[in-house]
């Protein structure tokens, strides 16, 4: 007979393979998609926060070239290239239709009598301290 344990051991067992498997191929298609987006021309960021215009990607060396400001490029190795910067004009067009929103009054710090303890003024001279007159 077989043991209730080990059956419960090898399921967890190829539970745990199957994501590994399916994460695995999740990550490779997201690299993929990202690898296909890098293309000269385009705004990226890399992993260390650098933004720029790509200008080229050299496969057989590993390195990119990127502008990051009129006449500045930067030499990169292909792995930091992180993402591409997709245009913000749909976040504009949000921007301009959300409404006003006021200052928030119900937790603002008011300036009259405190809720707890007692305010000092620093104006008033201290008890007991010297002059030096």
């Amino acid at each position: 007979m077989i043991d209730p344990l080990t059956i419960v051991m090898v399921v967890i067992l190829a539970a745990l393979v199957f994501f590994m498997f399916r994460n695995s191929r999740k990550r490779s298609k997201e690299q993929a998609e990202t690898r296909s987006k890098m293309v000269p021309g385009v705004e990226i960021m890399t992993n260390f926060g650098l933004y720029g215009t790509l200008l080229s990607v050299d496969e057989d060396d590993n390195t990119a070239l990127i502008e990051t400001s009129p006449g500045q490029v930067v030499k990169v190795h292909r792995q930091v290239l992180a993402r591409v910067i997709e245009p913000k004009d749909a976040v504009v067009a949000e921007d301009a239709a959300t409404p006003e929103i006021g200052l928030n009054t119900d937790t603002a710090i008011r300036h009259d009598a405190p809720e707890f303890g007692e305010r000092i003024e620093e104006s008033s001279p201290k008890p007991g301290a010297k002059s030096d007159d």
